[in-house]
Parts: C-alpha cells; structure tokens; sequence
C-alpha cells in the first residue's frame, strides 16, 4: 500500500513527503489580505491580477490561496473567471490551488472549475456536525483535500484545550463517519494576533503551537496549517519587525509539526539573521516568556521600521515633490523603481519626442551615477540598481519609439559607441562581464552580449556585422588564457583594428602584455582590471581626441611590463626535473595507516538542505564579486563602503531567504573514495583494498623553481602514501544546480540585470558552501578520519582542519584535463548533471570538484612554471603528445613555444 502522504496537483503533482519541511500557501491572491489585489479584482484587471499569482509563484508558493469574498464583488462569478485564467497560464497553474471562501457556493463554484487536485479552505462545525459532514462529503467527491477551522457552535477555538477538543472531534467525524483520508486533512488550529495590549491574548501564539503538537502526535497522518500573518496585526505598518515575528513563530510552529502555511513567500526574514535584539524580543512576546513582553517588544519595534536595521529611518517621499526630471534622477541615483513607470509616462507626456526623455532627464541622471561612481561615492551594486531603474525606464518608452520609428521613420537614439562582449569558447563563467556590460551601459554604450561559450568566428562575425566599436572578451579558467590569444591571432589574421579588452578572475595585466598583445599589431588589447574602469577605458579608446595618445600609452607600458617580465623569470633559478625530485616534501611514512573510509566508490549525496547550506557561506568573495573589497563581516563597518555593502548584504539576505523557502536551487553532489599510493610523481587508484587491480591514475605537477632554506619542491603526489601503506584518496562534484541559469534569464526579462547577478552570484556562493560542508562530512563521517573535530561554520574558512581539496585547474593541479578521470571515476555526469565543455569549465558554472587528500602534513601550493623536461615527461605519462600537453599547460611553461588554442 503506498505511504499516506498529502497528495496535490496543478498541472503538475506535489507531495508532501518527509523531505519538505515547510508547505508556503501564497497568501498575496486574497483580496481580504492583499489590498492591492483587491483593487484589481474590482477594477477587473485580471492580466495584473494574474501577475500577482505569478510571483507568489515565482517567490516560492507551492500553493496559491486564492479569496474572492468582498462584499463589493461577485465572489462567485470572480472565482470562476480567475481560475479560468488561471488555468491558461502553465506557469501559474503548475501549483495547487487552495480554494478559500467563508462562502460554500464559491468554494463548490470553484471545485467544478479548478483543474488538479485543490484544496478547500476551509470547512468547520460551526453550524453544527450535520452542514460539517455534508460538506466534507462533496469535498471527498471531487477529490479535494480540506483546510478544517478549529471553530464549532461555541466559536473559534481560542486555548490549546479548545483547539484540541475540536480538531479530535472533527477528525473522528471525518475519517470514522465520512472516510476522508486522513492525510488530505489539515487543521488550521487559529492564529489570532499577540502583543494588543489584552493580558487574554498573550499566550495565543503558545496555545497554537502546543496544540499543533498534539494534533501530529494523536491524529495520524493529519497536518496544520494557519494564516500567518494574523499573528502580527498589532504592528502593521512596521514591516520588519511583521517578518521577524513571522519567523521566530514558524520556527518553533514547524517545530511543533505545522508543516502547511499561509504566508507572503517573498517577504519572511532569516531567522537566524535577525537582528539579536529584535528576535529576543520577538521570541518573549510569541512564547509568552515574561509579562512585560508587549512592551518591550513596543519599545524597540520603531527603530526597526524602515530598513529592519535597527535604526529608525522613515520612509521620506519628499522627493516626490521635484519636478519630474528630478524625480527620475532621485529614482536613478538611490536605484528606486516603485514609480518608475508613472514617472516616465509624465516626462513622455511633457517631451516632444520619446526620445528625448532618454537623451534628457535619463541620461542625465545617469550622467550622475556616472559622476558618483567615478568619485567613489557609490559603489558597484548600487550602480547595477540603478542599471535596473534605467532598462524598467525605457521598456516604458520603447513601445512608442517603435511607433514612431514606424510612422515616420524616428531616428534612434545615438549611443556613446558599440561594444561586443563575450566570454570565449569552453568557459562558462559570466558574472564580472554581465556587471562590466551593465556599468557600461549605464553610460549609454549600447552592448551586445553574445554570453558564453562563444567562438572566435562567432564573436569576428558578429563585430564585423555590427560594426562594433570595441570587442571584450571574459573568461574565468585558465584555459581560456589561450582561447584569448587565439582570438586576438585571428582578429590580427582577419585585418581588425577595434581595440580588444581582457577580463575576466584568471587574465592580467602581465598575461595580456605578454602573450595577447604581441598577437594583435593592428590593433590595441587592454587589460581591464575590474568594472568600475571599463568606462574610461572605453571612453578613452573611442575619443578622437585621446584615442591615439592612450594606445600608444598602452604599448609602451605593455612592452615594459613584458621586458620587466621576461627579464624576472630569466633571473629565476629553476632545477631539472629530477633534481626537484631529489628535493621533494619527505613524510615519514613509517606506520602509516589511513583511516578506512566509510564505504569504497561513488555515493551520490541527495540530502541537501538550502538553509543549512546557507550557514556555510563565506561571505568575502560574495563582496568582490560586487568589487567591494573588504573581509566580512568587517566590511559592513568600513567607513567608506560600509553603506553599500550593508546595503547589498540586506539584498542578498532577502534573496538568499527567496531561494531556501521556494527552493530555487536543487543542490547535488557525488563524493567516493578509492585505495591510492603514490607512484613517482603519479597517484594510482585501486579498485580494492587489495590493491591488485589499477582502477586509475592522477597525475601531479613538481614545482622546479630554486627554493631557499631547505624547502621543498613538492607535488601532491608527495601527500599520499607510497606503495606498501595503506592510504586513500577521494573525489567529489558538487552543484548548486542548473535552476540559476532560467532563474536569472527570468530577471533580465524583466529588466533586472541587479536580480540576475545576484542570483548568479549566490549560486556560486552555494556550490561553495556546498564544498566546504561536504568536506567537513567527508572528515568527520564519510571517510572519517576526524570523527571529533568542530569546527563552526566561519571557523571553517580559515581551514583550520587536517586535509586538503585540491582542485585540478587550479595552482596545485594547473592540468585541468585531470578533471576527465575525475568525472569519470564518479560518474558525475549522471549522478549531479554537471557536464564538462571543451576547455574543462563545468557546468553549470555554480559547480565545484576537487580531490580529498587526508594526510595531516598536506597543504596547498602553487607549481609555478616548469620547464620542458617536465613538460615532456608528463605529456608521455598521461600518453599525449607534448604539443597537446603545452596547450593545457600554456600558463605555466617556462619556455617560449606557443601553441594556438584553436
């Protein structure tokens, strides 16, 4: 017999099971709770009505509640009419829908319309056992589950003993007398409101979580549900401190076993990111833990109105007041859109022409985001918001500039110059030039993206169709070192002359003089450090005025850098291969016996939880990839950026809350463990203990420079036993998933480049949390050899712990084609979807892979350059020829033979 679990569907099924926590009912659908969709509802702008469904949705609602009783409106003929579009909108009507009216013949109108498996909210004895039965009986026969008010012919429910005796009387009802599955039953217990002032209402938020208690533990298979936000209604208007006590009450509600809940999905705080202060204060007044809890929580709740930090800041709408121009040059500097597209309509309405309100008011006011921005008075995520203002400003415009164009043939609006970016063939990665493509637009450069994986002919083409002013190129691994100055080889072949920006985490200033710049005599290539210079960079190369003395500039500081480094590297003592051997890293092996792991092989790991794996961020990189340079949680202190990286973390949080409560992402990982000695400078895998049978080699580089006072070359071959020890090694992919990639399209969509960063920039921040986390399960568990150790989760960044991940593709492994027996060994493909492109980036980009080395003397290490001995030594162990291995070892050669990367 199958388990009892809830079961629902839309246009797709939804089941409970035991691996969902937490059901959210969007609760924005309602036209008693939600004003603004009220209003629409009455106005019948049902397509915006619609848009309000969608983002329940898309913020994370498994269920959408949807209430049409006002006493202005059809109910009934509004129920059937929303449902039935509803129903034509795939992406809405993928959920269940909770049907809620206080009015049977809405909810029957509605259960002879909704398609799937709904839910009816709700029904109740409080017109007696007999209305209660007949009605439970038509739910059972159109297959509906049903929302049961604690409410009887006394009243609602209003102690833990109420609650109690009504929920165990209804259920005997149902499932003794009608035989309702008990697991399409959900009690919804009453939240009534805390904290008004009435000594009678102080415990309700404790007589609701005692009684969900008992309810799970005495009436099988049943669930609890209940409007959250009744419980906050003492403090409307102070939205902050409504979410912290939201959170603080589902925290320990879903503790108690309230699995369902009507909530606003996109608007719950972090419970553990609360400020201290307020979540105290919040868990006093919903726990009932001291009389004086209302006033306390009174007393401070002002200075979290606002922002929720803490300090009082209203919201000041004087800025309305300016004229229109410089109401859109407030909007655009603070990065506001909640009356953009009203402001815009009134400045299209004043202006002679669509356009004149981008040539004017808007690009003035970006003209001074440009000015601050320059001056480092703001910094990268607040000019990416105001990328957003900008981009929502002119979709409303676009319409009528296409019209005019149409009528009378309407110029189009002159751009500061063209530029095509892109990031080379093989790498993924987009992040830094997604955020360079909109800080230059934001300086009414007009962008062509041609995003990832692009090849050269691709991006030749398309400048030449264009007739590109400026070509970019981005690229996150090293192979795409290469793949950049076969570009540049191919742009000089071809007869370009537009200059060529380099960015990207692994490109330099010295990479770019040294080995892209000599390919590209026609033109000029410039390393572009980060985003905030690409605009004087580009504005230099394209002004009649500037443009030849900076190029020339460039070349002459170019060729000294590449003479300073030619110079430095021939000073550089390097060894032979062998007798870098000879200086290699000595363990004393003697005795040595690894812990045995856990289990041999591969083990896909499917138990991830978003919020746990949140607790394990590192926060520091997430601020450079904003270009905000700082350690957390310092930086939120700094004098200078402290605002903007306040600011931004505030975003990301409300983010990071998005994507654990709606599940964005669907995290997965494969590790597994093998038997392993060293064998010269190689590791060989076994299949068993027994070590007889070679499953499968990992070869490792040796460092050659000349070291200084007795240290080592090493290679980390050098942390793993010889042959005759027992040791181990282990592999592992983890993902954060392919979701971000759809989930930020969404946001570009909707013209916000902001969101789309950010989720990409959280993704990446979850695959490394991911890594981070598993690696401590590795220790600990999986393969064991630190069953004791604890460590907290920001104690972990300083990897303060035994054994290291070494990552090939990275300084201690540069040969990212290590990654391939990698892959193989884990069948990684199948187990997480991450898939390897030509170069070796993964993915998705929000993927992370890497070794489990578990010695106590291992540590990481930079190569550096080889030289040729090497270098052919390593092309025949892994049986390739040396001109393919110089091709996946270009950045470290210390020779001067180039191979193209084509």
């Amino acid at each position: 017999m199958p388990e009892r679990q809830l079961r629902l569907s839309g246009l797709e099924p939804f089941v409970l099971t035991s691996d969902i926590p937490f059901v959210n009912v969007g609760e924005r659908t309602n036209v008693t709770g939600s004003a603004r969709f009220r209003k629409l509802v009455k106005n019948r702008d049902y397509a915006a009505a619609l848009e309000v469904a969608r983002d329940q949705v898309e913020n994370g609602a498994q269920i959408i509640d949807i209430n049409m009783d006002e006493g202005l409106i059809d109910s009934r003929a509004a129920m059937v009419e929303f449902l039935n579009l509803v129903a034509a909108e795939p992406d809405i009507a993928r959920v269940p829908i909770m049907l809620d009216s206080s009015k049977w013949e809405v909810i029957e109108a509605g259960l002879q319309c909704v398609q799937g498996k709904p839910v009816v909210n709700s029904i109740s004895m409080k017109e007696g056992e007999d209305q209660f039965r007949e009605q439970a009986a038509l739910c059972l026969a159109y297959g509906a589950a049903v929302v049961v008010m604690a409410f009887d012919e006394q009243g609602q429910a209003d102690t833990a003993e109420r609650k109690i005796q009504i929920c165990a009387r209804a259920y005997k009802i149902l499932t003794e007398e009608v035989g309702f599955p008990p697991e399409d039953i959900i009690f919804d217990p009453n939240i009534f409101a805390v904290a008004t002032g009435i000594e009678e209402h102080n415990n309700y938020g404790v007589d609701f979580i005692e009684a969900t208690r008992w309810i799970r533990q005495n009436l099988p298979h049943a669930h609890v549900s209940g409007g959250v936000s009744n419980l906050s209604f003492s403090f409307r208007g102070n939205e902050p401190v409504r979410e912290a006590m939201h959170a603080v009450f589902l925290y320990h509600a879903i503790q108690a076993g309230m699995d369902m809940g009507i909530v606003n999905a996109g608007q719950l705080a972090v419970y553990d990111q609360i400020d201290q202060e307020l979540r105290d204060a919040c868990e006093d007044v919903v726990l009932n833990r001291r009389d004086d809890a209302t006033e306390r929580l009174l007393e401070i709740a002002e200075r979290f109105r606002g922002d929720g930090s803490g300090q009082k800041r209203e919201k000041d709408l004087s800025w309305r007041e300016l004229p229109v121009e410089k109401r859109l040059e407030h909007a655009l500097v603070n990065g506001i859109t909640e009356y953009i597209e009203a402001d815009t309509e009134e400045a299209r309405q004043q202006a002679e022409r669509p356009l004149h309100v981008i040539e004017g008011p808007l690009m003035a006011g970006m003209n001074v985001v440009g000015d601050l921005f320059g001056a480092g008075k703001m910094f990268l995520p607040q000019v990416v918001k105001s990328a957003r203002v900008m981009k929502q400003a002119v979709a409303v415009l676009l319409p009528y500039m296409e019209e005019e164009k149409r009528l009378n043939g309407g110029t189009e609006r002159e751009s500061a110059g063209k530029v095509l970016m892109a990031t080379v063939k093989g790498d993924v990665h987009d992040i830094g030039k997604n955020i360079v493509g909109v800080v230059l637009a934001c300086n009414n450069y007009e962008v062509i993206d041609l995003g990832v994986m692009v090849p050269p002919q691709k991006i030749l083409e398309t400048a030449r169709a264009e007739n590109v002013d400026v070509i970019g190129l981005s690229g996150l691994i090293t192979p795409s070192l290469d793949e950049m100055v076969h570009v540049a080889a191919e742009m000089e072949r071809e007869g370009f002359v537009v200059p060529l920006l380099i960015g990207g985490a692994t490109t330099s200033k010295i990479h770019t003089a040294v080995k892209i710049a000599p390919r590209y005599h026609k033109g000029a290539a410039v390393y572009v450090t980060d985003a905030s210079r690409a605009v004087g960079v580009v504005s230099s190369l394209l002004s009649p005025a500037q443009q030849q003395a900076y190029i020339d500039g460039i070349r002459a500081d170019y060729a000294d850098v590449a003479d300073r480094h030619e110079r430095a590297e021939a000073a550089k003592s390097r060894l032979s291969l062998q007798a870098a051997r000879n200086n290699a890293y000595k363990v004393d092996w003697t005795g040595w016996q690894a812990q045995t792991p856990q289990f041999l092989g591969r083990r896909v790991i499917d138990d991830w939880d978003l919020a746990k794996i949140a607790d394990y961020i590192d926060w520091t990189p997430f601020f450079q990839t904003w270009e905000l340079k700082g350690v957390y949680p310092r930086i939120l202190d700094d004098e200078k950026q402290g605002e903007a990286a306040r600011n931004l973390f505030r975003d990301a949080q409300d983010m990071l809350a998005r994507i654990i409560e709606g599940k964005w992402f669907r995290p997965r990982a494969v590790v597994g463990f093998w038997p392993a000695n060293t064998v010269g400078d190689d590791i060989r895998l076994f299949t068993g203990d027994d070590r007889n049978e070679p499953l499968a080699t990992l070869h490792t580089l040796r460092q050659q420079v000349t070291k200084r006072g007795g240290r080592p070359n090493v290679a980390l071959s050098d942390f793993v036993a010889p042959m005759g020890s027992r040791d181990y090694v282990g592999a592992f992919v983890v993902t954060a998933g392919p979701e971000e990639t759809e989930i930020s399209a969404r946001y570009e969509r909707a013209n916000d480049d902001y969101g789309a960063i950010m989720v990409k920039a959280l993704a990446d921040r979850f695959a490394e949390a991911m890594a981070e986390m598993l690696h401590e399960r590795v220790r600990r568990e999986y393969w064991g050899y630190a069953p004791q150790e604890r460590f907290s989760p920001s104690e972990l960044i300083a990897e303060p712990y035994d054994g290291i991940r070494p990552a090939p593709g990275y300084p201690a492994q540069p040969d990212h084609t290590e990654k391939t027996t990698l892959f193989r060994l884990l069948d990684a493909e199948a187990a997480t979807g991450v898939t390897l492109t030509e170069s070796m980036a993964m993915w998705p980009g929000s993927s992370v892979s890497g070794l489990y080395i578990g010695h106590p003397e291992a540590y990481y290490f930079g190569v550096a350059k080889i030289e040729e001995d090497q270098a052919r030594d390593y092309a025949a162990r892994k049986g390739m020829t040396l001109e393919e291995t110089e091709r996946w070892l270009a950045p470290v050669l210390n020779y001067t033979r180039t191979v193209s990367a084509a």
